[in-house]
């Protein structure tokens, strides 16, 4: 498919249209909505037969973590058709490359800050040391480099690496620069042959979701309000209007939500129910069938889309019910494809103990965890290594509050008030769990990967660059 030629007026026009946008001087501008409700996006460009212009589905190229450079720096890249978007990217791209290594692998990654700000990057969901976390009291300076150097140790999933330098993490990330982190092992090998017959090769595609702002030039618009920000219009792998031909066969798409603020509720447009099979820490122990998914920013998803019966020429479409979006149109080809669903078990989960003691974590407005705004100096409290301990996340205003635990894997146990129930995805191991205005959430949590300084943050990010974030150490 080509794509069509666009120009100046039709790309303002079509951005002035979204609901919600106002022009100022010339500038089209996202209005920030602090309550999260959804805004319109951009309307597409219409073909001849009034159908919406859809272009191909970016997928990042895939790289070796050994003897990588990783550098972020500021660029341009064609995201609306025709139009040059100034973007920050890592190693030219948005998003960035897929990393991917196996269990016990090694990783060393020189990280590059070729930005105007200081930088560091996350690895968010590996079990890293701290010398290798991204923590933000390791931000080096724009033209410095950061080295990491460690044995990947930990069962397979799907990661995704971002910046993490305090007050600067939410514009960073949302002007482009995020990747994938996909981790492999004996049991999701994803590898022909694999003992779980999982979808693999072309059947196999990470998902990077997020939102953005675009001005009449072509750049993105931002805020640092602690509000946080929503954009008003969504990518998909950095992809305007996404499509993806699909054959006859079972999809793996490894989802991850990485927007700034906004909270995504997934479904397929005919009702089809997504086969769910992993989450932020792998594999669950067996599939759960899903009609939706409520994905906040950092959470992950790994789900099984059936397409076995996708005749030739007809559409499916990923949607966020709550923006009203169309994400990701699925084309049928009609071409015999390949995979099953799976039945029984996928993992071995072992459920942790019974805690030794319990602590509780106020998240307070928008800029504080139990009244205190983050200093990058403190230290507020000291795990002791491998004792199973009760954690319980209370919102107290301001919501939703993304809750992410640097250096450690957790298991959801229950939440009261609001939603008042823990859902299928929050089974198994996880290291970001959503807790809405008025609810409570408590999780089971054990550290045995490492000894060291952590840190525990809202993963709204705005609300992380002003301070819900807390030091912590595993002695």
């Amino acid at each position: 498919m080509s794509a069509p030629t666009w120009n100046r007026r039709e790309f303002v026009r079509n951005l002035a249209l979204a609901g919600s946008a106002v022009t100022i001087g010339g500038v089209i501008v996202s209005c920030d909505d602090p309550t999260g409700a959804p805004h319109g996006a951009a309307l597409p460009k219409r073909g001849g037969n009034g159908a919406a212009t859809r272009y191909p589905l970016r997928v990042p190229p895939v790289v070796s973590p050994d003897g990588l450079t990783l550098t972020a720096a500021p660029g341009t890249v064609e995201i609306v058709p025709g139009v040059q978007t100034s973007a920050w990217m890592y190693n030219g791209q948005l998003p960035g490359p897929t990393i991917q290594t196996t269990s016990g692998g090694p990783f060393a990654i020189r990280n590059v800050d070729g930005l105007s700000q200081p930088s560091i990057t996350h690895w968010h969901g590996l079990l890293t040391d701290p010398d290798n976390d991204g923590h933000p009291h390791q931000a080096v300076q724009p033209g410095q480099h950061y080295d990491y150097a460690l044995v990947v140790n930990q069962r397979a999933g799907l990661h995704w690496y971002h910046p993490h330098p305090h007050g600067h993490t939410g514009e960073q990330v949302y002007r482009g620069l995020a990747g994938a982190f996909i981790v492999r092992d004996s049991v999701d090998t994803g590898l022909p042959g694999n003992p779980l017959g999982l979808p693999v090769g072309a059947y196999e595609l990470p998902l990077i979701i997020r939102d953005v702002s675009i001005d009449s030039r072509g750049g993105f618009q931002f805020s640092k309000k602690s509000s946080g920000f929503w954009g008003n219009t969504p990518l998909v792998n950095g992809t305007y209007m996404p499509y993806l031909n699909v054959n006859r066969g079972v999809y793996r798409f490894r989802m991850l939500n990485g927007c700034n603020a906004r909270v995504l509720r997934l479904a397929l447009s005919n009702g089809q129910a997504f086969t769910l099979i992993g989450n932020d820490g792998g594999l669950l122990d067996t599939s759960a069938t899903v009609a939706e998914l409520t994905a906040s920013p950092g959470e992950r998803f790994d789900v099984l889309v059936d397409c076995r019966a996708l005749a030739s020429g007809a559409t499916v479409m990923l949607r966020d019910l709550d923006a009203g979006w169309d994400l990701l149109e699925l084309r049928g080809t009609g071409v015999a494809g390949a995979g099953t669903l799976p039945s029984g078990s996928l993992s071995s989960i072992p459920a942790l103990g019974s805690p030794v003691r319990q602590r509780a974590f106020t998240f307070d407005g928008m800029t504080r965890i139990n009244g205190k705004v983050y200093d990058m100096n403190a230290i507020e409290f000291s795990v002791p290594f491998g004792d199973v301990e009760r954690w319980r996340f209370i919102t107290n205003g301001n919501g939703p509050h993304p809750v992410h635990v640097h250096g450690v894997h957790f298991q959801v146990q229950s939440r009261s008030g609001g939603r008042g129930t823990t859902y299928a995805w929050e089974r198994g191991w996880k290291d970001t769990v959503l807790v809405n205005d008025g609810e409570t959430v408590d999780v089971l949590i054990r550290f045995t990967a490492h000894r060291g300084l952590y840190v525990m943050h809202c993963h709204q990010l705005a609300h992380e660059d002003a301070g819900m974030m807390a030091n912590f150490t595993v002695v």
